[in-house]
């Protein structure tokens, strides 16, 4: 079987790494970074565009194309392959506005009367001051479209609310302020039945505490305490199964929760694997993914279950200085081996090949992962691993695994 992975981060990294466990499996990245290139053939691309990445299928004669990033599938790749009848796992172009567009995205809910915070949609700053004074402070501006997981600015005052507004505008979602533990909660579905992905938090504020912007995931665990089995069904109940039956959505399916004091409620989608909930989700992934995945992309999920290792999985993000606002790149990192010796898995995203070794290239650099038998264990193995790593500048969360530190959205 020859599988194309498109994407260049640490997601793509982690997924090419699961599928290359595969006995008698051919991966290919399309571009891929340094680290994917330890397990697959890289291929240089201009770009991600849909036409690229079906060219690229036909010339490696994929058998199956998995798409990383969002762009790629709000631009319509999945219909570009299924109108060349090849198989590809993620949405079509209409169900990608659920990622691509927040109003989109929230009528739906609405319509479908999917559990979510109270919301109003607005395209221009007198409607949006309206908004804000209904909901009152806190208060949640999302920008309509694609941003990288940073189009979201909570404000605590006008002031805040009104700088959001000029950074995100003019369109906008404007939605009431909920707190409780956050859960990313994914699913694959092949249109008609779905594969739930054990639950997963990721970090997004930069700094230690949930405190300063948001980035696109400074570290990520999965643990099945998560939730609940009683939660598991509600989450299914009420939010993924009326959107698989109201879309017959294909691809994963990552829902944004907020696990409120009514319930859960869903804050936004995803559709496609989360970053970097990915690279503790495909270490501790315990089957053969390629076999899950070319079902999926044929109608032949069926009823079942995924395999998980016990315990845990934690990943530690490193990035550079000044990231999430301008990086430093360029600079020389060492102790990927230590590391990888010491039993984590180090998942290259922001890196380069250079002079002595390899060199940041980006903002989030490397997801150090581990495995324990819970929750601390695997924090600890993964912390242990970062301090065998080192580039200039390198900076990262020191409460990544802190089931107990404030979630708010």
């Amino acid at each position: 079987m020859r599988i194309l992975v498109a994407g260049s981060g640490g997601r793509e990294h982690a997924l090419a790494w699961r599928l290359a466990h595969t006995p008698n499996v051919e991966i290919f990245a399309l571009p891929g970074n340094p680290g994917i290139a330890a397990v697959a053939q890289c291929i240089p691309a201009p770009n991600l565009l849909p036409r690229t990445i079906l060219d690229t299928a036909r010339m490696m004669n994929a058998d199956l194309t998995v798409i990383g990033p969002e762009a790629p599938l709000v631009a319509g790749v999945v219909d570009h392959f299924l109108a060349a009848r090849m198989s590809i796992v993620g949405p079509t172009a209409e169900n990608a506005q659920l990622e691509g567009s927040k109003i989109y995205a929230k009528k739906f809910f609405r319509d479908h009367r999917i559990p979510t915070a109270d919301f109003e949609t607005v395209d221009n700053p007198l409607d949006a001051r309206r908004a804000v004074n209904k909901f009152g402070f806190p208060v949640v501006i999302k920008t309509d479209g694609l941003a990288a997981g940073k189009g979201v600015v909570i404000a605590q005052d006008l002031a805040q609310a009104e700088n959001a507004f000029k950074a995100l505008g003019p369109k906008l979602v404007i939605e009431e302020f909920l707190t409780g533990p956050e859960v990313s909660f994914i699913a694959l579905s092949d249109g008609k039945d779905v594969a739930p992905f054990l639950p997963a938090r990721d970090h997004k504020r930069i700094f230690d505490g949930d405190v300063g912007p948001n980035t696109g995931g400074m570290g990520a665990f999965c643990d099945p305490s998560l939730l609940t089995p009683l939660e598991t069904a509600q989450i299914l109940e009420t939010i993924i199964w009326p959107t698989v039956e109201a879309t017959h959505f294909t691809g994963f399916l990552y829902a944004g929760l907020m696990m409120t004091p009514k319930g859960p409620k869903l804050l936004e989608y995803n559709v496609r694997l989360g970053d970097p909930e990915t690279q503790p989700l495909m270490y501790h992934l315990n089957m053969d993914l390629a076999e899950v995945l070319m079902a999926a992309a044929h109608g032949k999920l069926g009823v079942r279950e995924l395999k998980w290792k016990p315990g845990c999985s934690a990943a530690v993000v490193l990035a550079t200085e000044g990231y999430p606002g301008e990086s430093r790149t360029g600079d020389l990192i060492t102790g990927i081996e230590r590391a990888t010796a010491m039993g984590a898995q180090v998942f290259q995203a922001g890196t380069t090949v250079g002079w002595g070794g390899p060199r940041t290239a980006g903002g989030r650099v490397l997801a150090v992962t581990a495995s324990g038998a819970n929750l601390d264990d695997a924090v600890a193995k993964a912390y242990a691993a970062v301090d065998k790593i080192h580039f200039r500048g390198m900076q990262y969360r020191k409460d990544i695994g802190r089931k107990s530190a404030k979630q708010l959205s």
